[in-house]
């Protein structure tokens, strides 16, 4: 337990792969540097933070993320009437769409500089279902066989929007007028590619994780394509194996915050008939 601005707090782990729940604070108010400095150290060694009981408007919300980093860009995501800031991840009870992010990903890894973190906060959460799932990358670079580690070691990874955001992808124009109610905008943008090593070093644990999503990756440089989707499926194979993930049940006024730089994550569907509706902020990284 620590003391901090009269209050008492604790920061208990999941008992999951990854992840701890921190309780006692009220994130609608300013974190004291010691405190922020702290959480931080909490945040990128377990991973994923969990704050259950938070009231918190969408100026709240920003102003809370802020304090981990700036705001980052959501590419292809419109944003909330109330703050341009603030994406809604919503999924309406009479809606027939496919779940939205049901492959295990990592935000934005086809930018420049993809985001450190998530921030998600539970607005409306259905009686059941609608898990999230956590896979930790670092234990599952850790655990690699050493015959996978060999070849992948050293290996660039191509990443792009392309196949979910591009006009003629998955959630372009042939999902437009489907019924889905979560604002998404496709571009061309989408087709552009950045390349990323597939074994990261994270640059405030220094751990290194796979860096990797069937979602985003293209293929390896140097390698051609039929090799590069077989080690996808490989990988893909290995990084989501049970004893990696942790799966997240939501509760109303709940955030929930986590590192891209060492998960992966998925949605989960199991709620028909009920709206759900989450508010999200993306918090930018300095550099890779």
């Amino acid at each position: 337990m620590k003391k901090e601005l009269g209050m008492t707090y604790s920061v208990k782990p999941t008992g999951g792969s990854c992840g701890a729940v921190v309780e006692g604070v009220d994130l609608s108010l300013p974190l004291s540097a010691d405190w922020l400095s702290e959480l931080r150290e909490h945040w990128v060694n377990n991973k994923l933070l969990i704050f259950p009981n938070q009231n918190l408007t969408p100026e709240q919300l920003v102003a809370f993320s802020t304090q981990f980093g700036a705001i980052g860009e959501d590419p292809f995501f419109g944003h909330i009437d109330e703050h341009e800031q603030v994406a809604a991840i919503q999924r309406n009870a009479d809606e027939t769409t496919p779940i939205f992010a049901e492959i295990f990903h990592t935000d934005w890894s086809f930018l420049a500089v993809p985001p450190a973190g998530t921030a998600l906060y539970g607005i409306t959460i259905p009686p059941h279902g609608g898990n999230t799932l956590f896979a930790d990358q670092v234990a599952a670079y850790e655990a690699l066989p050493d015959s996978l580690r060999d070849r992948v070691e050293n290996l660039m990874a191509i990443h792009s929007a392309e196949l979910g955001y591009a006009p003629d992808g998955a959630y372009g124009e042939n999902d437009q007028g489907s019924g889905r109610s979560m604002k998404i905008i496709a571009s061309e943008r989408a087709r552009e590619k950045y390349e990323h090593p597939l074994v990261r070093t994270h640059h405030e644990t220094g751990k290194k994780a796979l860096f990797s999503s069937a979602a985003y990756i293209q293929g390896f440089v140097g390698m051609d394509k039929a090799d590069s989707d077989n080690l996808l499926l490989e990988l893909y194979a290995h990084q989501t194996k049970e004893e990696f993930v942790y799966s997240h049940a939501w509760e109303k006024g709940m955030l929930v915050m986590w590192d891209n730089r060492s998960l992966l994550h998925a949605a989960t569907g199991g709620y028909d008939g009920y709206d759900r509706l989450l508010y999200r902020t993306t918090i930018a990284d300095t550099r890779f």
